[in-house]
C-alpha cells in the first residue's frame, strides 16, 4: 500500500460505522441514496482533474483528492453494511474473478478488455 498506515482497514470501517451511528444517520442511508452519494462524491474527485491538461497527477490538489476519495470509501462502507457485504471478502472474490478474465500472461502491458485478449 502507498505510505504507512496507522490504522488497518477494519479499524477504518468500524470508525465510519461508529461515526454514523453516533449521529443516528442510518435512518437516511438506504442503498439508493447511498449509491447516489457514492456517485456524487466520485464526481467531486473527478472534478479535481478537470482542465488539468496533460497533468495527470495534479499534485497541488493531492490533499483534496485524499478527502474526496475518503468520502467515496466511507459511502462504500455504508453501502456494504446496508447490503450485508463483507468488503475484504468481496474485493478478494472480485480480484480472483478478474484474474480469470485477465490472466497475467495475456493481460500484462495491455489495456485491452478481456474479450479482446
Amino acid at each position: 500500500m502507498a505510505g504507512e498506515s496507522m490504522a488497518d482497514f477494519n479499524d477504518a470501517i468500524e470508525a465510519a460505522l461508529s461515526f454514523r451511528k453516533e449521529r443516528d444517520w442510518e435512518q437516511f442511508h438506504n442503498p439508493k441514496d447511498i449509491a447516489i452519494s457514492i456517485n456524487l462524491e466520485a464526481s467531486e474527485l473527478l472534478e479535481l482533474f478537470q482542465w488539468s491538461g496533460s497533468d495527470t497527477e495534479v499534485k497541488e490538489k493531492h490533499e483534496q483528492m485524499k478527502e474526496e476519495l475518503a468520502d467515496v470509501m466511507i459511502y462504500c462502507i455504508y453501502m456494504a453494511e446496508s447490503l450485508y457485504i463483507d468488503i475484504p471478502e468481496a474485493i478478494l472474490a472480485k480480484i480472483n474473478k478478474n484474474g480469470q478474465k485477465y490472466p497475467a500472461e495475456k493481460a500484462r502491458g495491455t489495456s485491452k478488455k478481456y474479450t479482446e485478449l
